[in-house]
Order: structure tokens, then C-alpha cells, then sequence
């Protein structure tokens, strides 16, 4: 990996707080990730499993944590199994964990070959009563190819009929929203990252230059500040294309005039950044674009101000679309009588913000989260709203990461320049 490892404390940390919501006599098992194909004979880039991280913080592929608690041979509590090196695979692949190393990364004692896995497993699971695994249990998912952890599932239950079997990911739906103090500056890493990318794009900017020319400046900053990469594919989307929503082509020449809708975020350490801004080609927004671009402004800010800790998810949107409404009033994108006659379960104003504003961020990305739970202390939320006028060839979309703590919250990317003059200022200097 290129980041510096966090601290094995916050691993320490989240398996306690994993291993207290166990019932008795238990053994949970995690895997990484499958190593996916891409082309022939290529993989992708390997993507560690962001639960088995979070428990482990080893970021490698063929990687397997036992956690038993109760286990009456303490040895065993807690083991990781890795892929033994060789020869073979240190000169095709380079360099893997040695043991001592994914000790020092994880704070795990126990630490085994990847081949000793079954074996070891035997010894012990007789012994437990309750068998917890893993799943991708995230709402937005869908898959049709079994992945790892389905394919383990069948294999266990196989071996193991008789034990009684429970869902990991219930625990770690209530763990992993709630950020420790190494996580948010893990995120607040991502978001510096990601500040200097912007920063250098509004600099580099200007008629006729390619949206993937713009990409490129992004992914060389991300680099060389040790981020992995993307959080997520980058949207650059220049003039109509800012109404595609997940617009990925990034193709186009930037045209004066247009606005160029960005959304992108680094990853640093498995951990992600998720910010969008719109900024004027030309370097100045024409007075339509400016107003539209402080619309979606105003309703960023009086949204921020509602992430605190219990607000309900549904009940936050609503005000927010009550808050946009009346900005596109304003816009003069919706009339007033119309507004106060519209049918409650299809609002006007999703013509024109037809997306959700807020989304938990951690090691996902869309963070595992229950969208039912109302918004706690340590919680890190996106807000993002936007304004998208495809007869006008116009969309603007503001987004900001959020902490919620006691006291109310604090904007991740407050550095990050958003306001008109700002983004001109730097553009033009």
C-alpha cells in the first residue's frame, strides 16, 4: 500500500467492541475480498474487504481473522491467517506480510499461514456454539456472481451443519458509523488530499482543456500525497453532461462559458473523502450561473445545520426539500400555487434534485449504516445538494463531509473553497 498504516490501536479497538456484542461460546470468521478478473489474464487492482479491515487492518488479498472470545484455549482467541510467501511470488508480486509485520498492523498475536486455516478451525470451532459471518449486507448492493463470503457460507455449513449460524453484519451496521478519533483523521486525511486536487484544478482550468485532462490532474495529486486512488470513479461533467448524474465519460472539451461539475474524493488508507464543487470554465460565472450556484449553496448550509445527532434520516430530507423548494421559487424553476398544491408523496422540486442529500462516509464509500437509526456522535455524513436545469445545460451540485459530535457538528472540508469569489479569485490569479 502506499499510506502510512494507522495505528493497530484502532483495530484493537473495533474487535473489542465487535467481540462484546457476541452472544457466548462464539466464533465469528471474516475473509478478504475475491480477487476479481479483469481482462485475460489481469486482475484488478485488489480491494480489501472493508470489514475484515476494520477488524485486522491488513490490506491483502488470501487473508482470513478468527475471533472467539471464549475460546478455552486462549491461543486461539483471536488468529490471523495470511498467505505464505515464496520465491515465486516475491519476484512476480513483490513483497508480502511477513508475520511480524501484520502483528505490528494489527495488534493480533496470532498469526498464522493461510494453508494451517482449516486445521486450525477444527481444533476449535467443536467448541463454540454460535457461528457469526459476513456478508455485504449494504442496502445499495446487488450482485449476481456468489463472492467469497457466499461461497464460505456454503462451504461451512457443509462441514458444521449442526451449529447455529448469525449475521455479522448487524453488529458492524451499528459499529461502523460511529467514528473513532483515528478514523476522522483518516477521513480529514482523505479531505486535505482532496482540497489540494481541487485547488489545483481550479488553477489548471480553463477553455479548452479536456475533461480528462482534468482527471489526470487529480489522480497525479492523489498519488503523490500516498492516497490509494479514487474513492469512486470521478464525474468531471462539463456543461449538459453536470444532468447526468453519474456521468464517468469525462471525454469532452470544457467550453467557454459552461460550468463543470465535479465530484470526486481521494481514499487514503481505505478510508474516503467525497466532495463535489461547480466551477465556471471561463473563470467567472455569468449572473444566471451565480445565482443558481448560491441557491444550491444556501441549501448546503441549512442543511449542514440539521446534522446533529437524532435527526432521523426520512425527516431530514423532507426539510430539506422544503428548503430547496423555496430557493427554486426563487429561481423562478417552480411557481409558488403549484408548490402548495403538489401531491406530498411526488414533490415538484424533485424535477430538479431528484437525489438524496446526506449519505454516511467511512471505508465505504455509501457507508454500512442503518438508513433507519437516527444520526449519532462520531457519525460522518456527506451534504450534498444540487440544482440540475437540463434546458438551461446547467447542473450545480455543493457537497461537504460533515462529523456530527456533542457539541453540533464540524465541516471536514471547510478549507476547501466554495464560495463564488473564492473559486474566482484562485481561477483568475
Amino acid at each position: 500500500m502506499k499510506y502510512i498504516a494507522p495505528d493497530a490501536s484502532l483495530f484493537m479497538l473495533n474487535r473489542k467492541n465487535f467481540a462484546q456484542r457476541l452472544k457466548p461460546k462464539s466464533i465469528a470468521i471474516f475473509n478478504a475480498n475475491d480477487e476479481q478478473l479483469r481482462s485475460g489474464d489481469q486482475n484488478f487492482a485488489f480491494k480489501q474487504n472493508p470489514d475484515l479491515f476494520y477488524l485486522s487492518g491488513i490490506d491483502q488479498e488470501q487473508s482470513i481473522l478468527i475471533l472467539f472470545p471464549d475460546c478455552p484455549n486462549p491461543l486461539y482467541r483471536e488468529v490471523l491467517f495470511l498467505r505464505q510467501t515464496n520465491d515465486h511470488i516475491k519476484v512476480w508480486e513483490g513483497h508480502k506480510y511477513t508475520k511480524e509485520e501484520a502483528k505490528k498492523a494489527s495488534g493480533l498475536e496470532q498469526v498464522f499461514w493461510l494453508d494451517e486455516f482449516w486445521g486450525v478451525l477444527q481444533l476449535i470451532i467443536h467448541y463454540a456454539e454460535n457461528i457469526y459471518l459476513n456478508t455485504n449486507e449494504n442496502d445499495r448492493s446487488v450482485y449476481e456472481v456468489p463472492y467469497r463470503d457466499l461461497r464460505f457460507i456454503q462451504q461451512l455449513k457443509e462441514r458444521y451443519p449442526l451449529h447455529q449460524y448469525e449475521r455479522s453484519a448487524l453488529i458492524l451496521r451499528d459499529l461502523r458509523p460511529i467514528k473513532s478519533e483515528i478514523e476522522v483523521q483518516l477521513t480529514k486525511k482523505a479531505c486535505e488530499i482532496t482540497r489540494d486536487a481541487f485547488v489545483r484544478v481550479l488553477k489548471f482550468t480553463k477553455p479548452g482543456v479536456s475533461e480528462y485532462e482534468i482527471e489526470a490532474e487529480i489522480i497525479h495529486e492523489f498519488i503523490r500525497q500516498r492516497a490509494t486512488g479514487h474513492a469512486y470513479n470521478p464525474i468531471i461533467a462539463s456543461g449538459s453532461n453536470a444532468n447526468i448524474l453519474h456521468y464517468n465519460d469525462n471525454n469532452q472539451v470544457c467550453n467557454a462559458g459552461d460550468v463543470i461539475l465535479f465530484d470526486f474524493g481521494a481514499e487514503y488508507a481505505n478510508y474516503n473523502a467525497d466532495m463535489s464543487r461547480s466551477i465556471p470554465v471561463s473563470g467567472r460565472f455569468s449572473l444566471r450561473q451565480k445565482e443558481v450556484y448560491n441557491a444550491v449553496l444556501r441549501v448546503m448550509r441549512a442543511a449542514t445545520k440539521l446534522l446533529v445527532a437524532g435527526t432521523i434520516w426520512n425527516n431530514y430530507h423532507d426539510e430539506v426539500g422544503r428548503i430547496m423548494e423555496a430557493e427554486l421559487i426563487g429561481l423562478g424553476l417552480l411557481d409558488k400555487q403549484a408548490v402548495a398544491k403538489q401531491n406530498p408523496a411526488a414533490p415538484l422540486y424533485k424535477k430538479y434534485f431528484m437525489h438524496g442529500t446526506s449519505h454516511h462516509l467511512g471505508i465505504d464509500v455509501h457507508d454500512f449504516a442503518s438508513r433507519y437509526k437516527a444520526f449519532e456522535v462520531g457519525n460522518i455524513l456527506t451534504c450534498e445538494p444540487g440544482i440540475y436545469i437540463p434546458e438551461e445545460g446547467l447542473g450545480i451540485r455543493i457537497e461537504n463531509n460533515i462529523l456530527i459530535t456533542k457539541n453540533g457538528n464540524i465541516d471536514l472540508m471547510a478549507d476547501i473553497p466554495v464560495e463564488v469569489e473564492e473559486l474566482e479569485d484562485i481561477m483568475n490569479g
